[in-house]
């Protein structure tokens, strides 16, 4: 699409649209900010996937914490109308410590399970969520393996990658760890779903929620390179805790399955080397 869905808009905020202008960031649709005749500035989001899920995770974040998220205006399968945020993906160390801090709060935010209360989406990927007792068999067979097994129905992955995702699985007890208690989670928190101002996080965008391992979004964290040193020093002092080298040296690694096959199933080849090399490096 290469014109925001003027009408769809106009229905959804009741005004007429006076200008749109693409934006970057719609990798998995296209999004548009949109000015409306009576001065109402808002961002129109449209795509392939059920939009509506996008709406009901963001209105969850703003109901349930504190992380700035944008308002909700409309949300249903077709189209998303969001609160217009400004800001950049520009990452300081002030960035990086604001970001630490409001992830740290959102990850005091503590839930009944693991899971959430409705199936949610990475990208265009269902995420299943039903309620765990425990996390280990939740990141396993919620998230490394329902991914690998609908990355193999479509042909995305061999069978020799398969079957070495699922000897790593089979010692997930062994190689992670249970929390202390569930914790909500972003989901999706990289440098392209951030929105900045230099010195803190105006927003973040686009999220994957639902209740987990802190760890397992500090590990998308490091992956996607988004924050370093001064990201994982200020979280540890506001968390009181030490990842230690367990932490760097294996679990981050197991931690990576999971978005590394999510990428081989959405964009193959050049995901597929790095999840080979993941699970060398595990041992498997």
């Amino acid at each position: 699409m290469t014109s925001a869905p003027t009408a769809a808009v106009e229905a959804a905020l009741g005004g007429s649209v006076e200008t749109s202008e693409r934006l970057d960031g719609g990798m998995v649709g296209d999004v548009f900010r949109v000015e409306l005749a009576d001065g109402r500035v808002a961002v129109a989001k449209t795509g392939e996937h059920d939009l509506s899920i996008e709406g009901r995770m963001l209105s969850y974040l703003a109901t349930e914490s504190d992380l700035p998220v944008p308002e909700v205006y409309h949300a249903d399968a077709e189209v998303l109308c969001i609160e217009y945020v400004a800001g950049t993906s520009t990452i300081t160390p002030a960035v990086e410590r604001d970001a630490a801090r409001q992830l740290a709060d959102l990850h005091r935010v503590e839930g009944r399970a693991f899971g959430f209360p409705f199936d949610t989406l990475t990208g265009p990927v269902a995420q299943p969520n039903p309620w765990t007792e425990r996390w280990v068999s939740f990141y396993r067979d919620q998230r490394v393996r329902s991914i690998c097994d609908r990355a193999s129905r479509a042909g995305a992955l061999s069978d020799e990658l398969a079957t070495r995702v699922e000897r790593a699985c089979a010692d997930f007890e062994s190689l992670l760890s249970e929390p202390e208690s569930p914790a909500l989670l972003h989901g999706d928190a990289w440098r392209t779903n951030l929105l900045t101002d230099g010195r803190r996080v105006t927003a973040f965008l686009d999220p994957a929620c639902y209740y987990g391992h802190p760890e397992v979004e500090l590990a998308y964290v490091d992956w996607t390179e988004t924050f370093g040193d001064a990201f994982f020093d200020r979280y540890q002092r506001e968390r009181g805790v030490d990842l230690g080298a367990a932490f760097w040296d294996r679990r981050r690694y197991v931690y990576r399955l999971s978005p590394l096959l999510v990428h081989v199933h959405l964009f193959g080849d050049q995901y597929r080397e790095e999840l080979a090399e993941t699970l060398a490096r595990l041992g498997y």
